[in-house]
């Protein structure tokens, strides 16, 4: 798909400040400890919560379903809010939302109570984790730079599962699950709270801008939006990182049991799953170096290409420890290009204007797909008996993605504007 804007992009971002990179240092921080937090630390709580609530762990991890969900309904409105208002106020909030709900979820003794308290955490997600972040990060940012600035906060953050699950798995064999909670909330309010609100801020006008030009206004931003929403390619887009959102999350979950059906211990079967989140940070790191040379449509289509070819290749390879993580490793590539891929897209197509609110309509239907995907899966395990269709239907959504990724639509011309995007 071709790159051209639909819309100018904004003339005047602060890619030269050096504030800029004491923002991305800062939001590296944040959105490690938010996604420990507030997302990962879930999966090594989920047993003793259930437990100690007396629930089942479907009933619980629907939950963190519900949490999930309630982030892709706040997708939207926070895209606007950020486009008219910047990330300051709001994910300081939301820090401070989200620490209080830490807090609150240690003291739950009721599923009703846990399914509230997650529907909280999912709105402040949506508030303080990545899409706020590189929206914040794409209007600092020239797209020289934007790049690297946007690698550095997915490396580090990359490592949010690597740091917290033991972290938290530590945490909860010595203060038990409640007094684990509340640990993790001390150290998320002291960390993101004075971060967010002391190093984020809106960048100035650079000096360099054309005279005359003032900022966005309402009626602008608008007019970029509504550009974008009539747009192909945005539809394309969408269909494409929804497929794919529906490829990863599933292997996500499921992967551990399926090397268990290949019979593999548990142990391997875990370490192997494990890998997933380092190949995150290495496929982010092939983007950014191959994009030098190669259109970013190019890269991620044939990432997304050896992705379905290693699914396929699984019940092939897979029933050895070798071929598990050579197929593994052909998966983890491009697991978490995405989140590099998006902002590169919408920027370069629709501008600086309106970009959270254009990343905040796109990422509504990926996360939706996400969160339902795991259960569509287990699902058809249950209908099917066994994970051959499963793998297949994974497969079959990466090569969707990769055909969508890379379908030419034809550019609609660019639309008359006054003031400056």
């Amino acid at each position: 798909m071709p790159t051209t804007t639909t819309v100018p992009a904004d003339l005047t971002v602060g890619g030269h400040h050096a504030h800029g990179w004491r923002i991305v240092a800062a939001l590296a921080v944040t959105s490690t400890i938010g996604y420990g937090t507030l997302y990962y630390a879930y999966a090594v709580l989920l047993n003793p919560m259930a437990a100690s609530i007396g629930a089942s762990t479907t009933a619980v991890t629907g939950a963190l379903t519900a949490s999930v969900l309630t982030g892709a309904l706040m997708a939207i409105p926070v895209g606007r809010w950020l486009d008219h208002h910047g990330g300051r106020a709001l994910m300081t909030a939301g820090s401070i939302t989200a620490t209080a709900l830490l807090i609150a979820w240690s003291q739950v003794h009721t599923i009703s109570q846990l399914y509230a308290v997650m529907i909280g955490i999912g709105a402040c997600g949506a508030m303080v984790l990545y899409e706020p972040a590189f929206a914040v990060i794409v209007s600092w940012f020239t797209p020289d730079r934007r790049a690297t600035a946007l690698l550095a906060v997915t490396i580090v953050a990359g490592f949010a599962s690597t740091i917290f699950m033991p972290l938290t798995g530590l945490l909860t064999a010595h203060l038990g699950w409640r007094g684990a909670l509340l640990a993790l909330a001390v150290l998320h309010g002291a960390v993101t709270v004075p971060l967010h609100a002391l190093a984020i801020r809106r960048p100035r006008p650079a000096a360099t801008a054309p005279a005359g030009l003032t900022r966005p206004e309402h009626a602008q931003r608008r007019a970029v939006a509504q550009a974008a929403m009539h747009d192909a390619r945005f539809w394309i887009l969408a269909a494409t990182f929804t497929a794919h959102g529906v490829a990863t999350s599933t292997m996500t979950v499921h992967l551990i049991g399926y090397l268990l059906s290949r019979g593999h211990p548990t142990t391997f079967a875990a370490t192997a799953a494990g890998l997933l989140g380092a190949l995150s940070v290495t496929g982010r790191l092939v983007l950014t170096a191959a994009r030098r040379r190669l259109p970013v449509t190019t890269v991620v289509a044939a990432v997304f290409a050896l992705q379905a070819a290693a699914v396929l290749a699984m019940p092939l390879l897979a029933g050895t420890p070798t071929g598990a993580v050579i197929t593994i490793v052909g998966f983890g590539l491009g697991f978490g290009i995405t989140s590099l891929a998006t902002p590169a897209l919408l920027a370069d197509r629709y501008g600086t204007t309106a970009y959270a609110t254009v990343a905040g309509r796109l990422a509504a239907p990926v996360t939706v797909a996400k969160a339902t995907a795991p259960l569509a899966a287990a699902a058809l395990l249950h209908t099917v008996g066994g994970y051959v269709p499963l793998l297949v239907a994974v497969a079959t959504c990466c090569a969707l993605a990769a055909i969508g990724v890379s379908t030419r639509t034809k550019t609609p011309a660019p639309k008359p504007s006054t003031g400056r995007f």
